[in-house]
């Protein structure tokens, strides 16, 4: 492992740091990550809670891997103070209402909405962590062809986002709401491999939609006759397989 990217929210984020400054000592902690976000809870007796903490170590504080130079770039505010180089390439996607609108960098705080429940990204996880928030780390802290491992997978966020990157992954998790949205998430991957867990019965149903793909063609290609064959093949095949 080179670099570890450690998500937890804020009750318990203090006791992590001094468990993981134990373990890879306090040099090899390079970032507390704030990630802020706009839903949640309206607590009235306290300050609402609006963001998350990443905790970001490295193996070897003198030697890994970093490089933000493929992250997606934002225009400046005010491009005529930077000069015309920074102009052109723009600045690092912090995120931030701070520097948004102070124009102050502070590039450790990302601010991100959570995925919506109405968002065309949800895919049925309570925690499901936005796609974007994990491409930035994975683009940032390892290369195409590289390994990403995650421990907690969740909805599979993190596989999602190796494969349109192009590194490989793998996820680890017990819970088996966890492993049946993974399974549909991925249902059209066909070269991952799962261990101790068979995806299949919890894959989409696609046998309906072949069939209805197959017999659209049939009425625009081949003759009554024919139809009635397929039909019949399909209705044996039900009885055979239990399949409808």
């Amino acid at each position: 492992m080179e670099v570890l990217y450690f998500h937890i929210d804020y009750r318990e984020v203090h006791y992590c740091k001094i468990l993981l400054d134990d373990i890879f000592g306090k040099p090899c902690f390079m970032n507390e990550i704030i990630w802020a976000y706009d839903y949640g809870g309206r607590a009235k007796s306290k300050w609402p809670a609006k963001h998350d903490n990443i905790l970001f170590y490295v193996k070897d504080s003198k030697k890994y891997f970093f490089d933000t130079s493929k992250l997606d770039r934002e225009p400046y505010m005010a491009p005529g103070l930077v000069g015309a180089e920074k102009a052109v390439l723009g600045k690092l996607p912090t995120d931030t209402w701070w520097e948004k609108y102070v124009d102050f960098d502070r590039n450790d705080n990302w601010w991100m909405t959570i995925v919506p429940t109405n968002s065309k990204e949800r895919i049925g996880y309570p925690t499901q962590k936005p796609k974007k928030l994990v491409d930035r780390i994975v683009k940032a802290s390892s290369l195409p062809g590289a390994t990403v491992l995650d421990f907690f997978a969740g909805s599979g966020t993190v596989g999602a986002s190796c494969i349109d990157l192009g590194r490989n992954f793998i996820l680890i998790d017990n819970n088996q709401s966890s492993l049946e949205v993974m399974a549909k998430r991925f249902s059209n991957i066909s070269d991952i491999e799962w261990l101790g867990f068979d995806p299949t019965p919890f894959k989409p149903n696609i046998y309906k939609e072949t069939k209805q793909e197959i017999l659209s063609e049939v009425e625009k290609k081949y003759t009554p006759e024919f139809e009635m064959l397929v039909c019949n093949s399909f209705l044996l095949e039900s009885k055979f397989t239990g399949k409808e």
